[in-house]
């Protein structure tokens, strides 16, 4: 194929475009959400991990929703600080990993709310178990 997947089990050679954003680093750049989800999901393999981002996730959707229908939309940016403080707690000191948030703030916040998604319906730990087996 013209462009290979720099996550892909089939091959261990990494996409050129892999290193076009950060050259500098030695980690390959992911660049289509598939990809991303998949890394996301090894990056959460531990149920502690996904639970503490389920709780601050849920925190700061409430608190979204109590800031804004009382009018303090300047305490908005608590929302996030709340939601990544769990977050990041579970990757430092649970997963003991550098949060996907640092590399792809985008496609991280996306996936945290999938994740909480799949957690809520009963299906993040077939998710991850399809993903692990596929690795």
């Amino acid at each position: 194929s013209p462009q290979s997947s720099v996550l892909s089990p089939q091959s261990s050679v990494l996409s050129p475009q892999s290193y076009a954003i950060f050259p500098f680093m030695s980690e390959p750049r992911i660049d289509n959400y598939s990809e991303f989800w998949d890394f996301y999901v090894l990056e959460h393999s531990k149920p502690m991990t996904r639970y503490f981002h389920f709780v601050g996730t849920l925190l700061g959707m409430v608190m979204l929703v109590w800031f804004v229908g009382n009018g303090n939309f300047l305490y908005i940016p608590l929302c996030f600080v709340v939601g990544y403080a769990f977050a990041w707690f579970s990757h430092f000191f649970i997963e003991k990993n550098k949060p996907a948030t640092f590399k792809y703030p985008g496609w991280s916040f996306v996936s945290d709310y999938k994740m909480a998604w799949l957690m809520m319906t009963g299906r993040m730990e077939a998710e991850v178990e399809r993903v692990i087996s596929e690795r």
